[in-house]
């Protein structure tokens, strides 16, 4: 029997881990039309002795190509942070799933586990490919409803590769929604790269004047809300989707943003010798976690 108790989600599992504990959720979404998994980390702070009606901070990270929920909980060690800090993690999902739309399975980097955070708009996919509504307006208010001790209005946001991209772009497209945002090898300026180019035009058309809108590169010019923070990337060099396929084009967006409100305000870290898996990822969480503690108020 679960210990978690909960209206919405449905409780899959419980796993002790590093003295909090990964809760494996599931729920039927109005946005996707499908049920939807999500895992939450809820830290050792949620469980403490007078914990009923203190308010815990959130980070919210978003997974990239072909991942489900259980990657990062798995492969990302956030959760000896979130301890030490007192912050909970949400792990959504990155695509809908069990629809079976014809060539959704086709390639790993469009379709299933590649919902690229965009809400589509073309025939095939618009009635159930809405990540972006899905995490940014469903997911959230949903597990505060039934976390009540976790503060939502206190979260910030990060993400790899694919979901580097969608944490750029959501905190760019919501000013003041996220205190802040880091970045592991995203997919900067999806509009100018082979993944984004493919699931732009899948999702979205054509209009290449539509893409823009979901592009961190030409977002950040744009973007008029709060900069008090400073927005974090890690890319490893020996990443073949940086330095052969150029895929992430990292420089881009930094150029980009010397003409905004965050001139001075990427700090962007080129470190050699790494590469795109959970090894990169795992090897700078410790940075990372401590960049969000100092903006949601734990450090």
């Amino acid at each position: 029997m679960s210990s978690i108790k909960t209206s919405i989600f449905k409780v899959t599992a419980e796993i002790q881990s590093f003295g909090g504990k990964l809760v494996k959720l599931q729920h039927t979404s109005n946005e996707t039309k499908t049920d939807m998994d999500v895992n939450v980390y809820l830290p050792a702070q949620f469980f403490a002795n007078g914990a009923k009606g203190k308010s815990l901070p959130v980070l919210l990270y978003l997974s990239g190509l072909t991942c489900t929920p259980n990657n990062a909980s798995e492969k990302a060690f956030w959760q000896p942070y979130a301890n030490k800090y007192g912050f909970a993690v949400v792990f959504p999902d990155t695509s809908p799933r069990g629809l079976n739309i014809e060539g959704e399975h086709d390639s790993y980097d469009f379709g299933s586990g590649a919902g690229f955070y965009v809400d589509a708009t073309t025939e095939k996919w618009k009635e159930n490919y809405r990540m972006y509504s899905y995490v940014n307006s469903e997911l959230l208010p949903k597990l505060q409803a039934d976390f009540p001790i976790l503060n939502f209005d206190n979260i910030s946001i990060t993400g790899h590769s694919m979901g580097g991209y969608g944490a750029l772009q959501l905190f760019l497209r919501n000013p003041g929604k996220f205190k802040s945002v880091s970045a592991f090898s995203p997919i900067s300026n999806p509009t100018k790269a082979p993944w984004g180019e493919k699931c732009f035009s899948g999702y979205l058309g054509q209009d290449k004047s539509t893409w823009t809108q979901y592009d961190p590169t030409e977002l950040i010019g744009k973007y008029q809300g709060p900069s008090d923070s400073s927005i974090l990337i890690h890319v490893g060099k020996s990443d073949s989707f940086y330095f052969k396929d150029h895929q992430l084009l990292p420089e881009n967006f930094l150029n980009a943003s010397e003409n905004s409100v965050f001139k001075g305000k990427v700090d962007l870290n080129l470190v050699d010798g790494y590469d795109h898996s959970y090894y990169f990822i795992s090897s700078f969480t410790d940075v990372h976690a401590a960049h969000h503690a100092k903006y949601l108020g734990l450090n």
